[in-house]
């Protein structure tokens, strides 16, 4: 796998921010020639299609694993500056922190406040000096004013501008997409039915055009599985298992300020008696703890605990939201929060992550035991985080013969296979 002068013929199986990453940097290495190298990004359902559309898209110094960490999270940054990212995906430094908070009851909600929807809705924005004195008192900073002070117990600062930032992730992924394509990646809906690795190099990829449902092959040199929680669907020696996750997003009733929050609520006894949960006879623990980020365009990203319950599904398309537990991740922002309770609920969604069922853990990147193919997967949460790091690094194994901008020995997916 070297940048040698010969034809090849690169296939990325999977249209989440790896394999658009992937497909980016392939694109951007010195020693890609689109006369000579083909590159085809395979997706079985839609672009961002999954987790990499609808996770919260934190970037964080203090992320991990630590050896790709620091590379990644100066890429998003040259990406940001090289391709506008502060306007096309979002892209800003933010604050990050724990908040300890205690849950009121509620007997309303964004999905049933229909004034609010209506636009007749009176909300007094101003808080009074004693609400604001007991913020400062938890210390609370002075802009991360969105909470009801009678909640907030505590703050702990995790993150600054310095070591934190965002991006929208469906922005971001199509993105890298669509630069990728205006570099020459042909981008193919399809579903992979078999990669040829007879003789122990692989030869090359069938799948079912997802429109016709007609068979194709496409020859390949190289193929990099780049599939999250599918990973283990397209290539079974892959330990990589799937966690289900929702989340919901909430437009609040004004603007916000730019913190990514990990909350920790204590819930009264007997929470819930929105009629929505009340008609869902939701059960819920003492103690819970969604993530919630502000985002530019006056949008709040939240979600809840992953579960198991539900199999992995053939594809990010049959993906089924369970709108129960989206409606617990609503009631419990918005007990502590009048900004969420008065807002507008704008998407309900679940998806995939994508774990290493390995005790190395993850992500795995690079070569396996079979010539020609490479596993780019396994990142957890934080693949949006890692993305950019990812998709350099498979360039330069695929070009350069090793991974040159981390040591990632350590992710070698053969360490575990």
């Amino acid at each position: 796998m070297s940048g040698q002068k010969e034809q090849r013929e690169i296939v990325i199986v999977g249209g989440g921010i790896i394999g658009c990453t992937t497909a980016y940097y392939l694109t951007r290495h010195p020693s890609y020639d689109p006369s000579r190298h083909k590159i085809t990004l395979l997706e079985a359902s839609k672009i961002a299609g999954g987790a990499s559309g609808k996770a919260g898209g934190l970037l964080a110094l203090w992320a991990y694993p630590s050896n790709i960490v620091p590379l990644s999270y100066r890429l998003h940054a040259e990406l940001a500056k090289e391709h506008g990212g502060a306007d096309r995906w979002g892209y800003r430094r933010i604050h990050c922190g724990q908040l300890e908070a205690k849950g009121r009851y509620s007997s309303g909600g964004p999905i049933e406040n229909e004034q609010a929807k209506n636009g007749n809705s009176v909300s007094l924005q101003k808080r009074s000096k004693e609400a604001v004195g007991k913020l400062r008192a938890a210390g609370i900073p002075k802009d991360l004013d969105w909470f009801a002070a009678e909640s907030v117990r505590g703050y702990d600062e995790m993150g600054d501008p310095d070591t934190t930032a965002q991006v929208h992730p469906f922005q971001f992924t199509t993105s890298m997409a669509q630069l990728a394509q205006e570099e020459g990646v042909k981008v193919v809906l399809g579903s992979v039915t078999n990669i040829d690795r007879s003789g122990g190099t692989v030869k090359f990829v069938s799948y079912k055009d997802k429109e016709t449902t007609e068979a194709h092959t496409i020859p390949a040199t190289d193929v990099v599985i780049s599939a999250g929680p599918w990973t283990k669907c397209v290539y079974p020696p892959a330990p990589i298992s799937a966690l289900r996750a929702h989340s919901v997003t909430i437009r609040p009733s004004r603007p916000v300020s730019a913190y990514a929050l990990f909350t920790e609520i204590s819930l009264p006894a007997d929470f819930g008696r929105t009629k929505e949960s009340t008609k869902l006879k939701r059960s819920h623990v003492e103690h819970v703890t969604p993530e919630i980020y502000a985002r530019p365009n006056n949008e709040v990203y939240a979600c809840g605990e992953g579960d198991t319950l539900v199999p992995l599904p053939s594809t990010t398309a049959d993906v089924v939201t369970d709108n129960a537990r989206c409606q617990d991740i609503v009631d419990y922002i918005s007990c502590i929060s009048d900004e969420m309770r008065d807002g507008e609920v704008t998407a309900r969604q679940a998806c995939y992550l994508p774990n290493v069922a390995a005790a190395s853990g993850g992500p795995l990147i690079g070569e396996t035991g079979v010539r020609g193919l490479l596993i780019a997967a396994g990142h957890t949460c934080w693949g949006i985080q890692n993305g950019p790091g990812t998709g350099k690094l498979m360039s330069e194994i695929i070009f350069d013969g090793k991974a040159k901008s981390a040591n990632i020995k350590a992710l070698d997916p053969r360490n575990v296979m």
